[in-house]
């Protein structure tokens, strides 16, 4: 009988559980924050940045920042019409405006070009998505920040293990935020990471991020402003620091399923794939195939298939403007086209040859 293929799965190990349960049998009173702080300080070495503070999720993490830049009513932020709801729901609820732009036709990330025409003097911040582990071209980003005097700001949730030009994903912003949904190379269960080498900045993010209370506040249960309450428990701050000492095995193993799907598939000429130029190591977390629109595939004629294999494929993001909350942005025309017509790939880390095959059986047949 063929056996169901799901997208994803993490990968957990008798490393994990042994931290996650001596994080359960010890971690409490005065050893209640051990393993969140041996999972911060290892995590920003790996970015290669100066501090990480662990949250419940990247979208607290992404909230906090914003908030810490003192974003909010009559301000905009640019970022990708295409991306997830957890991007732009920061922005939404600190009253500012979101501004959606295209994508690039090869990396699905922000067009340069259409983020430099939509600067306005309210202009306060742009969001770099690195969506599924493709690169943002930062240098052209970082130029046009550099020129507006605003934040640039890397959504790295879907991008841990990407390089571009040597330096790693979330190490290129004035603050960057990562998440270890169960979905993800690195994962916690739920939970997220906010990293910064601004010292001023991450001092008000630890702040905010305690519900207002300094740290060099000697009163007790004392707030100094209204902050949240985003903060990882121990237990799943155990499972990180696992995942952390695991890394460079879980990334190489991502990019090596990426590199077999792009095996498999690129020989055919209608068909793109995660776009990896000489200057980037892509992420790999989420391979995609987009299928030529002569092809005349449809979103739902992909899925159908897939679920008839038994496969468990996953839809390219909505533009967000398409989204009820939101006016719909259909000069977008990249954002708008591009998800009727592409996939997520199943990719987790015990993923075999034959699931693979598989996959890519489906494709194919699709792609005629």
């Amino acid at each position: 009988m063929t056996h169901p293929i799901a997208y994803t799965k993490p990968s957990i190990t008798e490393h994990e559980v042994g931290y996650a349960t001596d994080a359960a049998r010890t971690g409490w009173g005065a050893q209640c924050y051990d393993y969140i702080n041996r999972f911060e300080p290892a995590f920003a070495a790996y970015i290669g940045a100066a501090h990480a503070i662990a949250t419940s999720s990247c979208t607290g993490a992404m909230q906090m920042g914003l908030a810490a830049l003192g974003i909010g009513p009559g301000d905009q932020v640019i970022l990708a019409d295409t991306n997830w709801i957890a991007t732009v729901a920061p922005i939404h609820h600190l009253g500012a405006t979101p501004v959606f732009v295209d994508i690039l036709p090869d990396s699905w990330c922000l067009d340069p070009e259409k983020v430099r025409a939509a600067i306005t003097p309210q202009t306060r911040a742009i969001i770099a998505t690195h969506l599924y582990g493709n690169l943002c071209d930062m240098d052209a980003l970082a130029k046009i920040a550099d020129t507006h005097n605003i934040a640039l700001i890397e959504d790295a949730a879907e991008a841990i293990g990407a390089q571009y030009r040597g330096h790693t994903a979330g190490s290129m912003g004035v603050f960057s935020t990562f998440s270890f949904h169960g979905t993800k190379t690195l994962t916690t269960g739920e939970g997220g990471m906010f990293v910064t080498s601004d010292t001023a900045l991450f001092d008000k993010v630890q702040t905010l991020s305690n519900h207002g209370r300094d740290k060099a506040q000697p009163k007790q249960f004392w707030a100094d402003t209204v902050g949240y309450k985003f903060k990882m428990s121990n237990i799943q701050a155990a499972i990180g620091l696992a995942q952390v000492e695991r890394i460079e095995d879980l990334t190489a193993r991502k990019h090596q399923i990426l590199s077999l799907y792009k095996t498999r598939l690129l020989q055919n000429p209608m068909l793109t794939m995660n776009p990896e130029p000489p200057h980037t190591r892509n992420g790999a977390w989420m391979p995609t195939v987009v299928f030529d629109a002569s092809l005349g595939v449809t979103r739902d004629a992909i899925l159908a298939r897939f679920k008839a294999a038994q496969i468990d494929a996953r839809v390219f993001f909505y533009p967000l403007s398409s989204q009820p909350m939101f006016d719909d942005t259909p000069a977008n025309a990249h954002a708008y086209d591009i998800c009727e017509r592409a996939i997520n790939l199943p990719s987790f880390h015990d993923m075999t040859t034959d699931d693979i095959d598989r996959v890519c059986a489906v494709v194919h047949d699709l792609a005629g």
